[in-house]
């Protein structure tokens, strides 16, 4: 996969993003920093639809500024989005949006939940939403979250009461926060959750709003404001030695995918609070206000207040761990009292911030980044005290496995002590695996069995070390997970998570196999091995009407993670059809049927998702026109690889190689999605490319979205044409061919309804509502209750050749193998060839 590298401002504590695993180790202000939010005992909860959605500002004020526990619920992985920084898209694109939201709240200090809905893509009403996603399973997610979390304010970002006006999802977040309020103290609403966890009932439910809402700057001056509460998140922290602006910024920043990289910002910065439910703060602005944020709060927790008051009142920056009795004292008296949702909570908050003020490092780190189910694999234990305190290291226990060290020794001061310690991994042990991507959703629904995992954002860690340590007499478990260190001399020092992963994996390198013709193909499978001296034979699946040449192919690798890759020849039916084809590994009895998919970015700690291995073979009768197409690339899509399926010789085309006369051996050049937002050269390269049309050439562009580019990007072709924000998002819809007997619907391929069956997530997006007389529109198409969209594919001549441009989703329609998607695609390339 593909590497980002980001650029760290590096002023900020637990904001190492290019080190996501990396250990925190914290200075002494930040320790302080950890000391103030331990003496508040409140919560938020911030509620929207998708990652990116989150006001960072807030979140961070909330964290920084309040002290409170605060956290973010977004009810998708952003699935349906697209990705500017690589090739994943929908669950694996999920996968990356859910790394980024963590490496958000690593820097604004959040916490983050999630739903089992499914971002299937833009909607553009509520009740669609809700219909597709399961609006009681999804209800049912929110409040669970609300009873596990137990917020005491919650907020939404968007408006419950506007359905229409927004992206379908957004309202629909809100509606549902807003009638999980109530539904989350009532006992009868989904009793099942009640066995794991108990009723809870928020103080207070806000809408966080703005000028946006109103429709403008003037009319929200004018609103009513008696129900509104108005914060300035904009304030500076001496402590951090940044403002709450910049933190937000750098937050944000961590939704590369979604291009959401900004400059920081300084200085006053107001938000605004909607009162939904519950009563007005009588001290504005505090939205905690009537409620007990204090150690009081828990049954004989004032005590414990009274302890850790005095120690942030008198805290010493330059030997925290004098504090240390004092911490030790809270934290014995906090483990007898009643059992309670906030003496859990505390417990963890009070235990870091012991370990921090005696410079505690505990570490398991393991010989190798990945292990299999009845392996074995070494861990090294790293533990050093670098305080005064008496400390001593009785135990370190592996979860789920039988693998101990009691050491029974002391840690002194700054005196590092290794141990060697064996980990035999249980057969019976889990994959590393995102949790939800393990069994088969539904377009709106992930399918989660396991009640307990849902909305937590990452699948638990199959193996922690737990490490017991007593201090000054007081015993205390300090809980770390196993990771992989290891070092590179351009980077240094790098961590990555521990995984668990079959003996193989198998995969194709392309998920669509198009046959144009009745001709066979070789395919080949890719095994990889995960451990070492593995052999044995893989099977080739295939669908009715396919053959294939051989039953199975052998293979021998004797080193983990190398590679092996075996042949088959594949032959499709004579007519058109669709189907799939998958591998079975077999070694020692064993099948394995998965694919690894590693999503490495330095901005995210390395993820490995198992799918189902699997590709789609596609016999199709094709005609096409032409042999050579250039592609400039935009945002990141697969089409040049679909194209080059079909037999097409596609060539990757740098801006900076545009000028004059150099698109000329082309039959056609494709721009790919987004291009003009994403790539600033090509403002200096149109004129090249309307050249090139004039001359002869045939130029496809794809969509771009309105309002995002340079100025000089607006005469994107020969002739006037305006974006708008239309789209047709039911991929169901009704489409009319407008333009029966023009070429591009004829040649080569004759174009008919049928090829709009069996498309994805969305017909297309970002329409021009607005063109020149020399356009001919080709389509016409509308999502229910919406007048048609005549936009969607334009074509002109201009001089010699011809300037197209589409906003249909072909970057979707392509790589999920869609027979009329291809014949359409194949006319516009052929379109210069058609003749009179």
């Amino acid at each position: 996969m593909r590497h980002f590298l980001m650029c760290s401002l590096g002023i900020l504590f637990l904001f190492s993003t290019a080190v996501a695993q990396k250990p925190d180790q914290l200075s002494s202000s930040e320790i302080y920093h950890s000391l103030q939010k331990l003496n508040f005992l409140g919560s938020a909860l911030f509620v929207a639809a998708h990652p990116d959605d989150e006001n960072t500002r807030l979140i961070s004020y909330l964290s920084n500024a309040v002290h409170a526990r605060t956290g973010y619920l977004s009810l998708t992985r952003g699935d349906g989005g697209q990705n500017l920084i690589g090739p994943e898209l929908r669950e694996l694109l999920g996968v990356l949006r859910t790394e980024e939201l963590l490496a958000a709240r690593r820097v604004d200090g959040g916490n983050q939940f999630f739903t089992r809905a499914n971002d299937f893509g833009y909607s553009k009403n509520p009740d669609e939403t809700l219909e597709i996603w399961n609006k009681e399973a999804v209800l049912g997610d929110v409040v669970w979250a609300i009873r596990q979390f137990r917020p005491d304010v919650i907020i939404n970002r968007f408006d419950h009461r506007s359905p229409g006006t927004t992206h379908g999802h957004h309202t629909a977040s809100a509606m549902l926060s807003v009638e999980a309020f109530d539904l989350a103290d009532d006992r009868s609403a989904y009793p099942d959750q009640l066995s794991l966890t108990e009723t809870w009932q928020p103080k207070r439910l806000f809408f966080n709003t703005s000028w946006w809402f109103y429709g403008s700057e003037e009319k929200f001056q004018n609103a009513d404001k008696s129900k509104m509460v108005d914060l300035d998140v904009g304030g500076y922290y001496p402590i951090l030695g940044t403002s709450n602006n910049e933190i937000a910024a750098l937050a944000s920043s961590q939704h590369l995918s979604q291009g959401f990289g900004r400059l920081s910002e300084r200085g006053r910065q107001d938000e605004y609070l909607e009162l939904l439910k519950g009563n007005l703060p009588s001290d504005i602005p505090n939205i905690f206000d009537g409620i007990d944020t204090s150690w009081a709060r828990l049954e004989g927790g004032a005590a414990i207040g009274e302890i850790l008051h005095a120690v942030e009142e008198n805290f010493d920056f330059e030997n925290p761990s004098r504090h240390l009795p004092e911490l030790l004292k809270a934290y014995t008296i906090l483990q007898n009292l009643p059992d309670d949702h906030w003496k859990k909570v505390k417990s963890k908050e009070l235990k870091n911030l012991i370990a921090e003020v005696t410079g505690l490092y505990l570490e398991a780190s393991s010989a190798s980044a990945t292990t299999n189910p009845g392996g074995q694999v070494q861990l090294n234990i790293e533990a050093i005290n670098r305080s005064g305190a008496d400390m001593v290291l009785k135990s370190v226990r592996i979860s789920s496995a039988d693998a101990a060290i009691d050491p029974d020794i002391p840690l002194k001061d700054n005196q590092k002590r290794n141990f060697e310690l064996t980990l035999n991994v249980p057969p019976n042990t889990e994959y590393t695996s995102p949790y939800w991507l393990k069994e088969k959703g539904s377009l709106g629904m992930y399918k989660v069995p396991q009640q307990e995992l849902i909305g937590k954002p990452e699948t638990p860690r199959a193996f922690k070390a737990a490490f017991e340590i007593e201090l000054n007499g007081t015993p205390i478990a300090f809980e770390k997970p196993i990771v992989y260190r290891y070092a590179k001399p351009e980077k240094g020092e790098l961590y990555q998570p521990f995984e668990v992963l079959p003996e193989a994996t198998a995969g194709f390198s392309d998920k669509v196999l198009i046959f144009a013709d009745g001709n066979s193909k070789q395919i080949p499978v890719t095994v990889v091995a995960h451990a070492d001296g593995i052999k044995g034979q893989v099977q080739l699946q295939h669908g009715d009407g396919w053959s294939v040449d051989t039953g199975s192919k052998s293979f021998e690798i004797a080193k983990k993670g190398d590679k092996k890759t075996v042949f088959f020849t594949l032959t499709p039916p004579e007519q058109e059809n669709e189907s799939y084809i998958s591998p079975i590994v077999k070694i020692n009895g064993k099948e394995f049927t998965k694919e690894l998919v590693e999503i490495v970015y330095d901005h995210i700690p390395n993820q490995s998702v198992l799918l189902p291995s699997e590709a789609k073979t596609v016999r199709l009768n094709i005609k096409k026109a032409g042999e050579q197409i250039g592609y400039i690339p935009g945002a990141g899509d697969e089409v040049p690889e679909s194209l080059r399926q079909i037999g097409y010789n596609v060539r990757t085309i740098a801006p900076g190689s545009i000028g004059t006369g150099s698109l000329a051996p082309y039959d056609a050049v494709v721009v790919g999605i987004r291009a003009y937002n994403v790539v600033d050269e090509l403002k200096f390269k149109q004129r090249y490319l309307l050249d090139y049309v004039k001359s002869g050439g045939t130029l496809i562009v794809q969509y771009n979205t309105a309002g995002r580019w340079d100025e000089q990007f607006k005469n994107i072709a020969p002739y006037p044409l305006t974006l708008s924000r239309d789209r047709v998002t039911d991929e169901n819809s009704p489409v009319e061919i407008l333009a029966k007997d023009h070429h591009l619907i004829n040649f080569p391929n004759t174009i008919t309804p049928s090829d709009f069956e069996g498309w994805v997530q969305e017909r297309g997006l970002y329409f021009p509502n607005e063109w020149a007389k020399e356009f001919t529109p080709i389509l016409s198409m509308h999502d229910s209750g919406e007048n048609p969209k005549k936009g969607s594919l334009l074509i002109a001549g201009y001089g010699k050749g011809y300037y197209i441009y589409t906003g249909l989703s072909f970057f979707r329609e392509l790589p999920a193998g869609v027979p009329g998607a291809y014949k359409l695609f194949a006319n516009m390339l052929s379109i210069g060839e058609a003749g009179d």
